[in-house]
């Protein structure tokens, strides 16, 4: 549908409206939630951005700039009841909806051409301790950044997440969350303790539901898939709550764990030109054993994180970043004794960096936030059991050094994981993948639309080459255990890129698959939300 630009803003926002009157039945579920929506009177109504409006250039595109959507209309939506509405006028319409929260996704889920309606959560950004719960409320829209400054300045607490700072709560939590802290305090969705969720019956009924993780709650089934199961498979989240397990709720500044006052960041870089092949494999021998010996969930090194970059050798760079808890025991012995480690027999290394900063500005670090949004990009995952096999680092070497393809912005990103991640059971939560210590990525970023093809293969061809014993996909077995559902990868649900067998849904949430097909079918029957890579219903 579409409407003219001129005085189109009243009569949009009136359509929009009107259409929360006329769902056939709206159920909130009883104590939906202690806090009050922003925007909840009924004389407002979302914004509804259309082509013809300035807005609509930058909101039919997210971060990754080779994704471009065209939908009807994006919907600035600022409150559950909104998003409701949203949600009704789609399903009258017959259009498919899309949500996004920060727009980081990696595929098309939100940009498919079969998108006619963007539901855009970014204005609801709440934070704050919801006092009937006893667990901090967390709006989808908020970005980490933001997330992790009103924590900590208001409550000197944190939700262990992931080290970019304009990502937003929504995807991130839905699919796990992780990030710097995690190896010192376990995943954001260890810590969830409820989810608020708009879905649709199977009478096409537009309802909210808050789920809980308590054992009682009939609703529980919709908290696991949030606890890592991906965004965009159930409904909406318009709210998440917090709670660290064993705390009462009480007291806000003992509901979640309290970060590092300071870390101590380190950036420490080989030039390619001294690095042979050799070399090369014994670097990354070095840096699989140390993170096999070092990942046990109470191990003193669970204070200690790291990224390891080998660049494609056009960068001329293989860097290591690097941060440890300032406040751990020995914490500056600690940091030397793993450089060292993951460079023995190799020349020393330049040290770009060293130095200790409080933790809130180290949220805003360089080595670890995530790339621009100006940028196009592929990337492809893998969690690590144990480190790379020998055959691997021959791939990994093969092709980081490439000479019929170049790009400073192709790299492997490994980074470490296990610590208190593995010290939760597998099957607690819809993240599974609880026995890795490290998770890596094969990934490359270019600016031009003339560079796609170029970049695409060999990031395809690498990831295909390091899995070519088990059909070119990581299939778990003592040393790989599938795929992050956050660096949602597509080729998975392509024979010609996966022809291993294994469905993509059980790379990402291996035995969690069964029961999230079954989520799938209570809480969504009508297949309202999908997207190209969404929980199937059979």
């Amino acid at each position: 549908m579409a409407y003219k630009h001129a005085r189109a803003t009243l009569s949009r926002r009136s359509l929009l409206g009107a259409g929360l009157a006329t769902v056939p039945a709206l159920a909130l579920t009883p104590a939906t939630s202690a806090l009050a929506d922003p925007v909840s009177r009924p004389d407002t109504a979302a914004a509804v951005i259309t082509p013809v409006d300035p807005q609509f250039a930058s909101l039919a595109k997210g971060t990754n700039q080779r994704l471009d959507g065209r939908p009807d209309r994006v919907v600035i939506a600022t409150s559950t009841q909104q998003v409701v509405a949203a949600v009704a006028h789609a399903l009258r319409n017959g259009q498919q909806i899309a949500v996004r929260s920060g727009g980081h996704c990696y595929e098309d889920f939100v940009t498919n051409p079969a998108v006619r309606t963007v539901i855009d959560l970014s204005a609801m950004d709440e934070v704050e301790f919801d006092s009937q719960r006893g667990a901090f409320a967390i709006g989808p829209g908020a970005q980490l950044g933001h997330v992790y400054r009103q924590l900590f300045k208001r409550w000197g607490v944190v939700v262990p997440a992931g080290n970019c700072p304009t990502v937003a709560a929504g995807g991130h939590f839905a699919g796990g969350g992780y990030g710097s802290l995690s190896r010192r305090n376990g995943l954001s969705i260890d810590h969830l303790y409820a989810v608020e969720v708009v879905h649709v019956t199977a009478s096409a009924e537009v309802r909210v539901v808050v789920a809980t993780r308590e054992a009682n709650d009939p609703n529980r089934d919709l908290w696991f898939a949030h606890t890592g199961g991906g965004g965009g498979n159930f409904g909406v989240v318009t709210r998440y709550w917090f709670r660290s397990p064993g705390s009462d709720g009480r007291d806000p500044s003992k509901a979640l764990p309290a970060p590092p006052s300071s870390l101590i960041i380190s950036e420490v870089v080989w030039p390619w030109e001294k690095i042979d092949e050799a070399a090369f494999a014994t670097l990354m021998r070095n840096h699989g054993t140390w993170h096999e010996r070092n990942s046990a969930p109470n191990s003193p090194q669970r204070n200690l994180f790291s990224q390891l970059k080998p660049f494609h050798r056009s960068n001329g760079a293989i860097v290591l970043d690097t941060s440890v808890d300032a406040g751990a025991p020995n914490a500056e012995g600690m940091l030397t004794a793993y450089v060292q480690a993951v460079g023995a027999g190799l020349p020393s290394p330049k040290v770009v960096q060293h130095r200790t900063v409080p933790w809130l500005q180290s949220t805003t670090w360089g080595g670890f936030t995530g790339p621009d949004s100006t940028t196009r990009f592929k990337g492809k995952s893998t969690y690590l059991r144990r480190s790379y096999p020998e055959a691997q680092i021959k791939v990994m070497h093969r092709h980081l050094t490439r000479t019929d393809f170049a790009n400073a912005g192709a790299l492997m990103m490994i980074a470490s994981y296990g610590g208190q991640v593995n010290a939760v059971s597998s099957t607690a939560t819809a993240s599974q993948q609880r026995d890795s210590i490290i998770k890596h990525q094969v990934v490359s970023l270019w600016n031009d639309a003339a560079d796609d093809a170029a970049n695409m293969a060999w990031v395809r061809e690498f990831y295909r080459d390091l899995y070519a014993g088990t059909g070119g996909v990581p299939v778990s077995d003592e040393i790989t255990d599938g795929c992050f559902v956050n660096y949602a990868d597509t080729d998975l649900s392509d024979p010609a890129w996966n022809s291993s067998g294994v469905h993509w849904g059980r790379l990402y949430y291996k035995d969690a698959f069964t029961a999230l097909r079954a989520t799938k079918r209570r809480w969504d029957p009508l297949n309202v939300f999908r997207h190209s890579q969404s929980i199937p219903l059979s």
